[in-house]
């Protein structure tokens, strides 16, 4: 329990952290062909964790993913879609290949 909050602690402490792996993460994805919306810049609608809603292009627009940053066991960070862990903050091509195949199988769920 005080692992879990010590977690959510250093995530709410560590927005630039977090916003520094998105715009990483931002990137890879659009390098990959998908489309991004940075949740985190517009100070108007302030969200308590910095958000990426990564989403198709196309006939498919609403298809998409939100990915946040939290912290992790270990002094790491990780990304995260809802509660469904997606890959440690420390490669970002591998954990856009993941967000890919994520948004490819909610766009066609046979290919999974």
């Amino acid at each position: 329990m005080r692992g879990r909050l010590l977690l959510r602690w250093r995530t709410y402490q560590g927005r630039k952290i977090a916003v520094r792996y998105l715009e990483h993460l931002s990137v890879a994805v659009r390098m990959d062909g998908w489309r991004c919306v940075k949740l985190y810049r517009d100070e108007r609608f302030p969200v308590s964790a910095p958000l990426l809603w990564v989403y198709a292009s196309g006939v498919a627009e609403d298809v998409g993913v939100v990915v946040e940053v939290r912290a992790v066991p270990g002094n790491g960070w990780a990304y995260y879609e809802r509660s469904r862990y997606l890959f440690r903050c420390g490669d970002v091509n591998a954990a856009a290949e993941r967000v890919g195949r994520l948004l490819r199988h909610r766009m066609f769920p046979a290919t999974w």
